[in-house]
């Protein structure tokens, strides 16, 4: 007599590992989701630290080319304005997962403060 798996079981069994896939699909997705948010609001962070360097460094920020202030305003989750004047940076656009880095910065000598 052989020993193998009958249909039935088979079917069981594809049926109990599809169920998983389905259950955990989502939250694999969800986890993209947060870390693409995650590496956005520390884009942001990054550039006013290099605005913050440029600024002490030259005593005047421009428009800063770094790659973390691109990729903050080339971030595909949202439109983030980056404007950036002699002594100040303003921040517009920055989703509500980081929030708290919106605002106008204001560069003097190594402090910077946030209106």
């Amino acid at each position: 007599m052989y020993r193998a798996f009958t249909l039935i079981e088979l079917i069981f069994v594809i049926v109990i590992l599809g169920i998983l896939a389905i259950s955990a699909i989502p939250k694999l997705s969800a986890t993209k989701d947060d870390a693409v948010n995650v590496k956005d609001c520390k884009n942001i962070a990054v550039c006013i630290s290099d605005m913050l360097a440029e600024y002490t460094a030259k005593e005047s920020a421009t428009k800063s080319n770094s790659v973390a202030c691109t990729s903050a305003e080339d971030s595909t989750h949202n439109e983030i304005d980056i404007s950036v004047g002699s002594s100040e940076m303003t921040v517009d656009g920055a989703p509500e997962y980081c929030s708290y880095l919106e605002g106008t910065y204001k560069f003097g000598g190594s402090r910077v403060s946030i209106e």
